[in-house]
């Protein structure tokens, strides 16, 4: 049964809305100010709200204004009755958050249609907010399992950190690494196209299809060698249009050096312990999945003592500003300088700023970030 709050300061009023639609099977609760009526419907969250435009203390668009900030009651139907009939004052209603208007003398089958087909509206927001909660509850379970999957850090010689982060929607990111032997570790992080389950189940099949070595024929310490095993297997279709970038590498910690492979991937960043020294360690090629042919290379780099690694998904720079502008790339290859001849680059201290940077709790985009510390 719906709850209806009539707020007037005129008697009659109340008492003829509050008969009228008690006989027609509604919960009907009387306000005669707005100060009342919203303490009213902060305690009842109303289906649906009839109020009077013009009362003292407070007037019917101050109560509808106060009503639609509140987020407890943003299903909540708010009708007004109103003598004032210019365009403006309609617009004026409106911009203040009213769903619908009625003209005094009030005409009562006017009204009770109009109630009718407020409470449809505001049962239909109901069913979209449930929806809404169940996708959001889905996403934040498969969020936790893909964290899951994810790898501790290592604590020995070589040390790890790692974030991820999840978007609203959820995305196609996903990281790993482990010991191929006592002297060769494999490091790689993706990024699925797209958002949704439909994103993640790639990423996690990824994950599984590497971490068990389960791709037949592949030289796991050659980092071309497995990418090209994964563009084989992922290719889209007209049934499936995933693809997703890739950043793949092999450190030899007895020679210090890192053969590494990317697929469309940005650059992983090899930094020295001052922080002058930076290297973008990317080969060309394209996301893995677009064309059954393409060519993938490997490239070596020397790993100075004290360097640290950074990976990274897209998410963590492309950061829209107010005025128009991305913070992008290279701002954030700055930013990792920057704090690393601080002394101060540490995860949370980079996150930090690029959550102020957004001004958002909650990115656009998955966030990805792992630091491989060497020595």
């Amino acid at each position: 049964m719906f709850q209806i709050l009539v707020i007037d300061d005129d008697s009659m009023v109340q008492v003829l809305l509050s008969r009228t639609f008690k006989k027609l099977g509604y919960n009907v609760t009387v306000a005669s100010d707005g100060e009342e009526g919203l303490a009213k419907a902060k305690e009842l969250h109303p289906a649906l709200i009839i109020c009077d435009w013009m009362m003292p203390r407070m007037s019917g668009i101050d109560v509808c204004s106060r009503i639609k900030k509140e987020p407890e009651l943003s299903t909540t139907f708010f009708i007004l009755l109103t003598s004032l009939d210019s365009i403006a004052d309609r617009v004026k209603g409106l911009d203040a958050g009213a769903d619908d208007f009625i003209s005094k003398p009030i005409e009562m089958n006017e009204l009770q249609a109009r109630v009718r087909a407020g409470l449809r509206l505001h049962q239909l927001a109901l069913d979209l907010q449930k929806q809404k909660q169940i996708m959001e509850d889905e996403f934040n379970e498969a969020a936790e399992y893909v964290r899951s999957l994810l790898p501790e850090a290592l604590t020995k010689h070589i040390r790890t950190d790692s974030r991820f982060i999840p978007s609203s929607r959820l995305g196609g990111d996903g990281f790993d690494y482990f010991w191929l032997d006592s002297n060769y570790l494999a490091i790689y992080l993706l990024d699925v196209s797209g958002h949704g389950l439909k994103a993640a189940l790639p990423s996690i099949s990824v994950l599984n299809l590497i971490r068990s070595r389960t791709l037949r024929n592949i030289n796991y310490y050659q980092p071309s060698d497995v990418l090209r095993a994964l563009n084989n297997t992922f290719q889209t279709s007209n049934k499936n249009d995933t693809y997703f970038t890739i950043w793949y590498g092999v450190y030899n910690c007895k020679k210090r050096y890192l053969s590494y492979c990317s697929a469309g991937h940005p650059p992983a960043i090899l930094i020295s312990d001052n922080g002058t020294n930076i290297k973008r360690l990317k080969t060309p090629c394209l996301a893995v999945g677009m064309f059954p042919d393409a060519d993938f290379v490997d490239a070596i780099c020397e790993v100075e003592k004290g360097s640290s690694l950074y990976i990274f998904s897209d998410g963590v720079y492309e950061i829209h500003q107010e005025d128009g502008t991305v913070w992008g790339l290279d701002a954030f290859i700055n930013l990792l300088s920057e704090y690393r001849q601080k002394n101060i680059c540490n995860l949370e201290n980079i996150l930090q700023y690029v959550k102020n940077l957004s001004g958002k709790e909650i990115f656009d985009d998955d966030v990805s970030l792992l630091e491989i510390k060497f020595d």
